[in-house]
């Protein structure tokens, strides 16, 4: 089984979260932050927004049956913009989003994003409205995320799409995971390593 995971392309239902500027505050409450691992940030995605002091559900569209299951999420301009804290990815990534597509994005988000594999695409404010008025009409539709041919198809339409060229390069070489990346070149690691003298034996 290879180590590398080429991503090119995502297909799935979409969920849309209309407004910009939505920082990662909102993403990921600061408090969650010192659990030692991501385990359950899934749990606390947009908490504060979804949920009441006592733990009951608001209008919130993650909250929505009718979007249950999506992978996909749609966002104006600017998400993700705020402190630069990973979690904000991490907990999208563990509640079920592959990727992300937007008007616009901070970039250590964005940076972040594909760091663990999830593309986090732009598009102009037109089209990322059309896809946000279709999906909330329909659903159950699919969307399909294309990163070689840079468009994203759904119904009847096809949107151009674009990314910061080296973060699409990873995402399609499969070199978006650097753990992979290090046991893909353990032997060269190695080799280097033990020619270093600071971590060898020497006098």
């Amino acid at each position: 089984m290879p180590l590398k995971l080429s991503i090119k392309t995502i297909r799935g239902r979409a969920i849309p979260l209309p407004g910009n500027d939505i920082d990662t505050d909102r993403i990921i409450p600061a408090r969650y932050l010192k659990e030692i691992t991501f385990d359950n940030m899934g749990k606390y995605l947009f908490y504060d927004e979804r949920f009441d002091a006592k733990g009951n559900k608001k209008k919130h569209p993650f909250n929505d049956e009718k979007y249950l299951g999506a992978s996909i999420l749609i966002v104006n301009k600017n998400f993700g913009c705020g402190s630069s804290r990973e979690h904000a990815p991490q907990s999208l990534m563990r509640f079920g989003i592959k990727a992300v597509i937007g008007e616009s994005f901070a970039e250590i988000f964005a940076n972040n994003c594909t760091t663990i594999g999830i593309p986090a695409v732009t598009s102009d404010k037109a089209d990322i409205n059309n896809l946000m008025s279709v999906i909330n009409d329909d659903p159950a539709l699919e969307v399909q995320v294309d990163l070689e041919t840079n468009k994203v198809s759904y119904g009847d339409f096809s949107i151009p799409i674009k990314q910061q060229e080296s973060s699409r390069i990873v995402l399609l070489q499969g070199r978006w995971d650097s753990l992979a990346e290090l046991k893909e070149a353990e032997k060269e690691t190695k080799r280097v390593a033990e020619s270093l003298p600071y971590l060898n034996k020497f006098e």
